[in-house]
């Protein structure tokens, strides 16, 4: 009787033992085709994505243009200029505001963005007329987040830290020296590309971006 009850033990573990390796076979292929598929597909998109808008970019004499770490400028030349044994070709732009010339080799245009359309002003108008994000975070978290957003080029985000920053008024004790700061910048840098886009003056932006924002100048209030 005890010999009949060791064979039937060593039959199970055998089963087991089958079992468990026909799973790994299966499981190891799944990873093999993981690991494959995702690689031949995933690369050549990446590559089109980046390649494709830079190459395509020109722009002209006179066209503005926006740097995203100094905002709008006007190119006033293009330019040639041989280092060594190369030949570069680059734009020569004038940003009027922080009266700055900059020298952008036009295969290194990546950060250059052309300005926005009147669609994207528009757009811009009504982000200003919405309530300000109130958040909770410390400040020095927030000022960095606000200078990210201005610097980025990005004419939506410049136009979200307008509208958070905003007080509604121009009285100075109403913000600490830091918030009138970043305000003032990215106020600065909205006004200057509506100013592009829309050709009018800078007294008449002044008064479409403020009343969208519902601010009281000074002058309006000693009246």
């Amino acid at each position: 009787m005890s010999k009949k009850k060791k064979v039937k033990k060593v039959k199970k573990v055998k089963k087991v033992k089958k079992v468990k390796k026909s799973k790994l076979k299966v499981l190891a292929k799944l990873n093999e085709k993981k690991n494959v598929l995702p690689g031949q597909d995933e690369k050549p998109e990446i590559k089109k994505v980046k390649k494709q808008p830079t190459e395509k970019k020109a722009y002209n004499i006179k066209d503005f243009v926006v740097y995203p770490k100094h905002g709008v400028g006007k190119i006033i030349s293009i330019e040639k200029a041989k280092i060594g044994e190369i030949d570069i070709q680059f734009y020569k732009i004038l940003v009027e505001k922080e009266k700055l010339t900059l020298t952008v080799p036009i295969n290194q245009q990546s950060k250059l963005r052309p300005i926005s359309s009147i669609n994207q002003i528009n757009k811009c108008i009504s982000i200003l007329k919405t309530k300000p994000k109130i958040k909770r975070t410390m400040w020095s978290r927030r000022a960095q987040e606000y200078d990210q957003k201005i610097n980025s080029g990005k004419i939506y985000e410049l136009a979200e830290v307008v509208k958070d920053l905003n007080k509604n008024t121009d009285i100075i004790a109403d913000q600490s020296y830091s918030e009138r700061q970043l305000f003032e910048k990215a106020y600065d840098r909205l006004k200057s590309e509506f100013e592009a886009v829309l050709k009018i003056t800078s007294e008449e932006v002044q008064k479409k971006m403020d009343k969208a924002l519902g601010r009281v100048n000074l002058s309006e209030q000693a009246e």
